[in-house]
């Protein structure tokens, strides 16, 4: 077997309310550890858990001094504890996975393997998906149709959170909201090779799960902001312009049919109230998606300038002191 060029690798595992699968887990990553030959950290996110991951997270980073923890002061989500755990990783290729055990640790040595392959990103496919048909297979395959179709970037699984990614294509941009499922077509924008492998996804066994339906809304709403910064950024003109452009040329159009009708028939027409309702109703919607676009830019500029991540950590477990300087 050829060397690996992968001189060592992270392991991000995000944890909200997990204390029954942790150790669990832990067993099941340290075998893998043990039996690859780069070096390896693994790093907790305790995304302000209310049960005892931390006191089992704490325990676990004493007993192997490759597991570091970082934990928050309160629940920020998912996405807060990606960026957490890249801000503070070390390795040159970062592996993401859930804490639920659904996710299998037996697939990142396959990861890793395709990175050697020259790819920069590896995605995760959840072919045999162990979920909830309805309420969670069904909405998460239109999201990803969706994104992939939005971004460029063809994915069968964009929810799947094992992942692997190459360090330098998750750098240049901050994440809040739902955006870390979003983290591969980034990285495509910034000329990635992606690759996706079919992964095992086991059924949730112990604890509750902590997504519902109505994460799919956020997720279109977060698609949004995605095709808005990827395509308009830098030129937000051009997509206000068309838009106002459009708006003027329907008022034209209507202001013509009127006119067109009141010549011909003699009919009021601009006495009707359903003509100005519908008019409001539009232009009402437009206003509020851009308006939400607006927002979202200043977001992301109050985050940037002042390079202050979406997190605040409580306490960290194994860390030096320079990272231990990061906190916030």
């Amino acid at each position: 077997m050829a060397a690996s060029s992968i001189g060592s690798f992270s392991v991000i595992v995000p944890v909200y309310n997990e204390e029954e699968n942790l150790p669990e887990l832990h067993r099941r990553i340290a075998a893998i550890l043990d039996a690859l030959p780069q070096k390896a950290e693994v790093i907790y996110v305790d995304d302000g858990s209310r049960d005892e991951s931390f006191s089992v997270l704490r325990n676990i980073a004493g007993n192997d001094p490759r597991t570091r923890v970082i934990r928050f002061m309160r629940n920020y989500g998912q996405t807060a504890a990606f960026a957490a755990g890249i801000a503070h990783a070390t390795g040159e290729v970062l592996v993401f996975l859930d804490a639920d055990l659904q996710n299998d640790p037996k697939d990142i040595p396959a990861l890793l393997a395709k990175i050697d392959d020259g790819y920069d990103v590896v995605s995760g496919w959840r072919r045999n998906r162990k979920d909830t048909f309805l309420t969670r297979t069904v909405p998460s395959r239109l999201a990803n149709g969706l994104i992939s179709w939005a971004t460029g970037c063809h994915l069968h699984d964009y929810g799947c959170s094992l992942k692997a990614y190459r360090r330098e294509f998750l750098k240049g941009f901050t994440l809040y909201g739902e955006m870390h499922r979003f983290l591969p077509a980034y990285a495509h924008q910034n000329g990635a090779r992606i690759a996706e492998m079919v992964v095992s996804h086991h059924p949730r066994t112990r604890g509750k799960s902590k997504y519902g339906i109505e994460r799919t809304f956020k997720v279109i709403l977060d698609l949004i902001t995605v095709k808005f910064l990827s395509t308009y950024a830098h030129k937000p003109l051009y997509l206000f312009g068309m838009v106002g452009m459009a708006l003027v040329s329907l008022a034209v159009l209507i202001v013509a049919y009127l006119v067109a009708m009141k010549l011909s028939t003699g009919a009021s027409l601009i006495e009707s109230p359903l003509l100005l309702m519908s008019a409001m109703f539009v232009i009402l919607g437009v206003q509020s998606v851009f308006l939400g676009l607006i927002a979202e830019l200043l977001m992301r500029t109050y985050h940037e300038s002042q390079d202050k991540p979406p997190y605040r950590i409580k306490e960290t477990v194994g860390m030096t002191e320079e990272i231990k300087s990061l906190q916030c």
